[in-house]
Formats: structure tokens, sequence, C-alpha cells
């Protein structure tokens, strides 16, 4: 049996390590882009003055 490091390095291409196969991270300009968001945050807010409405009359 071949000993410490010829064992393993036997078979292996002289750049063992493999190439990026998807871009990492992306920026805003790659998530899909839809106005839900902006709805959710419209019903909070409206949520929230009407809660402070009822307490406050």
């Amino acid at each position: 049996m071949a000993g410490g490091d010829d064992f393993y390095s036997r078979d292996r291409p002289d750049n063992p390590e493999l190439a990026e196969d998807r871009p990492r991270g992306g920026g805003p300009e790659d998530r899909p882009h839809s106005g839900h968001h902006v709805w959710i945050w419209w019903l909070v807010v409206a949520a929230v003055i009407l809660i402070l409405f009822f307490i406050f009359i």
C-alpha cells in the first residue's frame, strides 16, 4: 500500500478544484421583482393606524 501523500495524489489532476458552477450572491437585479412586499407594508401600516385609532379614541 502506498504511504502518505502518494496514495491520495496519485489519481488526482494537477488542479483538483472544481470550477464554479453557479454565481454566488446575486444582487437585487437577480431577484424576481413583484409588488407584493409593497402591499404587505401598506397593510401593516393601515393595521397599526387602526389599532392606534381604536386605542386612543
